[in-house]
């Protein structure tokens, strides 16, 4: 009698009784959830390395993690400053754009740095079996980090241009907490949609820079809204606009002369609305695809 005869003519069942499971199955979404963080060490480390090695060929290493937001800042300030003359009516106009310029990064670097967490990564998913979530999210981290040491170099230069630290700088912590899970969330589902459509890292770029200009990082938002000719539905589509919220909640904490005013209404509820909806709502569309990544 042929091998191939003597097997069970359910191979699902027999599979079942003898403990075999699908691999790459996507388990329920609370024993997702828990496996993910089992592998916070690895998230972490993963994230440490790759901000290691990101700038190991450069002769100025790690340096560029400050250098090149600030190189950023200075051509805008140039072309929109002084050229476009949008520093006018806008007081400390350079903490007001480098503190915009700094914030806008973290969340553009993030989500580019999304698209290619699964694509850019296909061995490793291919050879093991973890959950897919932890690379976009150890992405974040790494973002995240990198934040965190420009936040040094943005204080340095706002204590030169006059604003002192105080206690509204506190206020810092949550905008940056409520952004980190908006763009990490954000960044999920860039994750999913890139492992099938590569070419949306292509596309990425156009569409970040268009939301970059919307979301008034070399401008004010609260001088544009004051023009009456502005359609009710674009002004509310500019004052919901998350990356113009987070923006705002972090130049209303370290700018004395950004006060209240320049704050889109509700701008705390607003902050933690699209928190949770990206990150609760980016971690789930994830998820869902979970089995798929790597194949095909």
């Amino acid at each position: 009698m042929s091998r191939q005869a003597t097997l069970p003519s359910d191979l699902g069942a027999y599979a079942v009784r003898h403990g075999l499971t699908v691999s790459g199955a996507r388990v329920p979404l609370p024993e997702y959830a828990r496996l993910l963080w089992s592998r916070r060490h690895f998230v972490a480390a993963f994230a440490t390395a790759r901000l290691t090695s990101q700038y190991s060929q450069a002769r100025l290493g790690r340096l560029w993690q400050v250098l090149t937001p600030l190189l950023n800042a200075a051509v805008y300030y140039f072309v929109f400053g002084e050229l476009m003359h949008t520093k006018d009516g806008v007081a400390d106009f350079v903490p007001y754009l480098v503190t915009g310029v700094f914030v806008w990064s973290f969340t553009q670097n993030t989500l580019t740095a999304g698209t290619r967490a699964i694509s850019g990564n296909l061995g490793l998913v291919r050879a093991l079996h973890f959950p897919r979530a932890a690379l976009p999210v150890s992405y974040a981290l790494l973002q995240l980090q990198q934040l965190l040491i420009s936040l040094g170099v943005l204080a340095a230069i706002l204590v030169c241009c006059g604003q002192l630290p105080q206690l509204s700088w506190l206020l810092a912590a949550p905008a940056l907490v409520l952004q980190a899970l908006f763009s990490t969330g954000l960044s999920l589902v860039l994750a999913r949609l890139a492992a099938r459509t590569p070419d949306l890292a292509q596309l990425l770029p156009f569409l970040l820079r268009t939301w970059m200009y919307a979301s008034g990082v070399m401008w004010s938002m609260a001088h544009l809204l004051k023009d009456d000719s502005i359609p009710a539905g674009v002004r509310l589509l500019l004052e919901c606009n998350p990356a113009a919220v987070y923006i705002s909640l972090m130049r209303y904490a370290l700018i004395d002369s950004y006060g209240a005013a320049g704050l889109p209404p509700h701008v705390w509820a607003l902050a933690t609305g699209w928190a949770l909806v990206a990150g609760i709502g980016g971690f789930v569309y994830f998820w869902l695809a979970e089995e798929r990544y790597g194949r095909g």
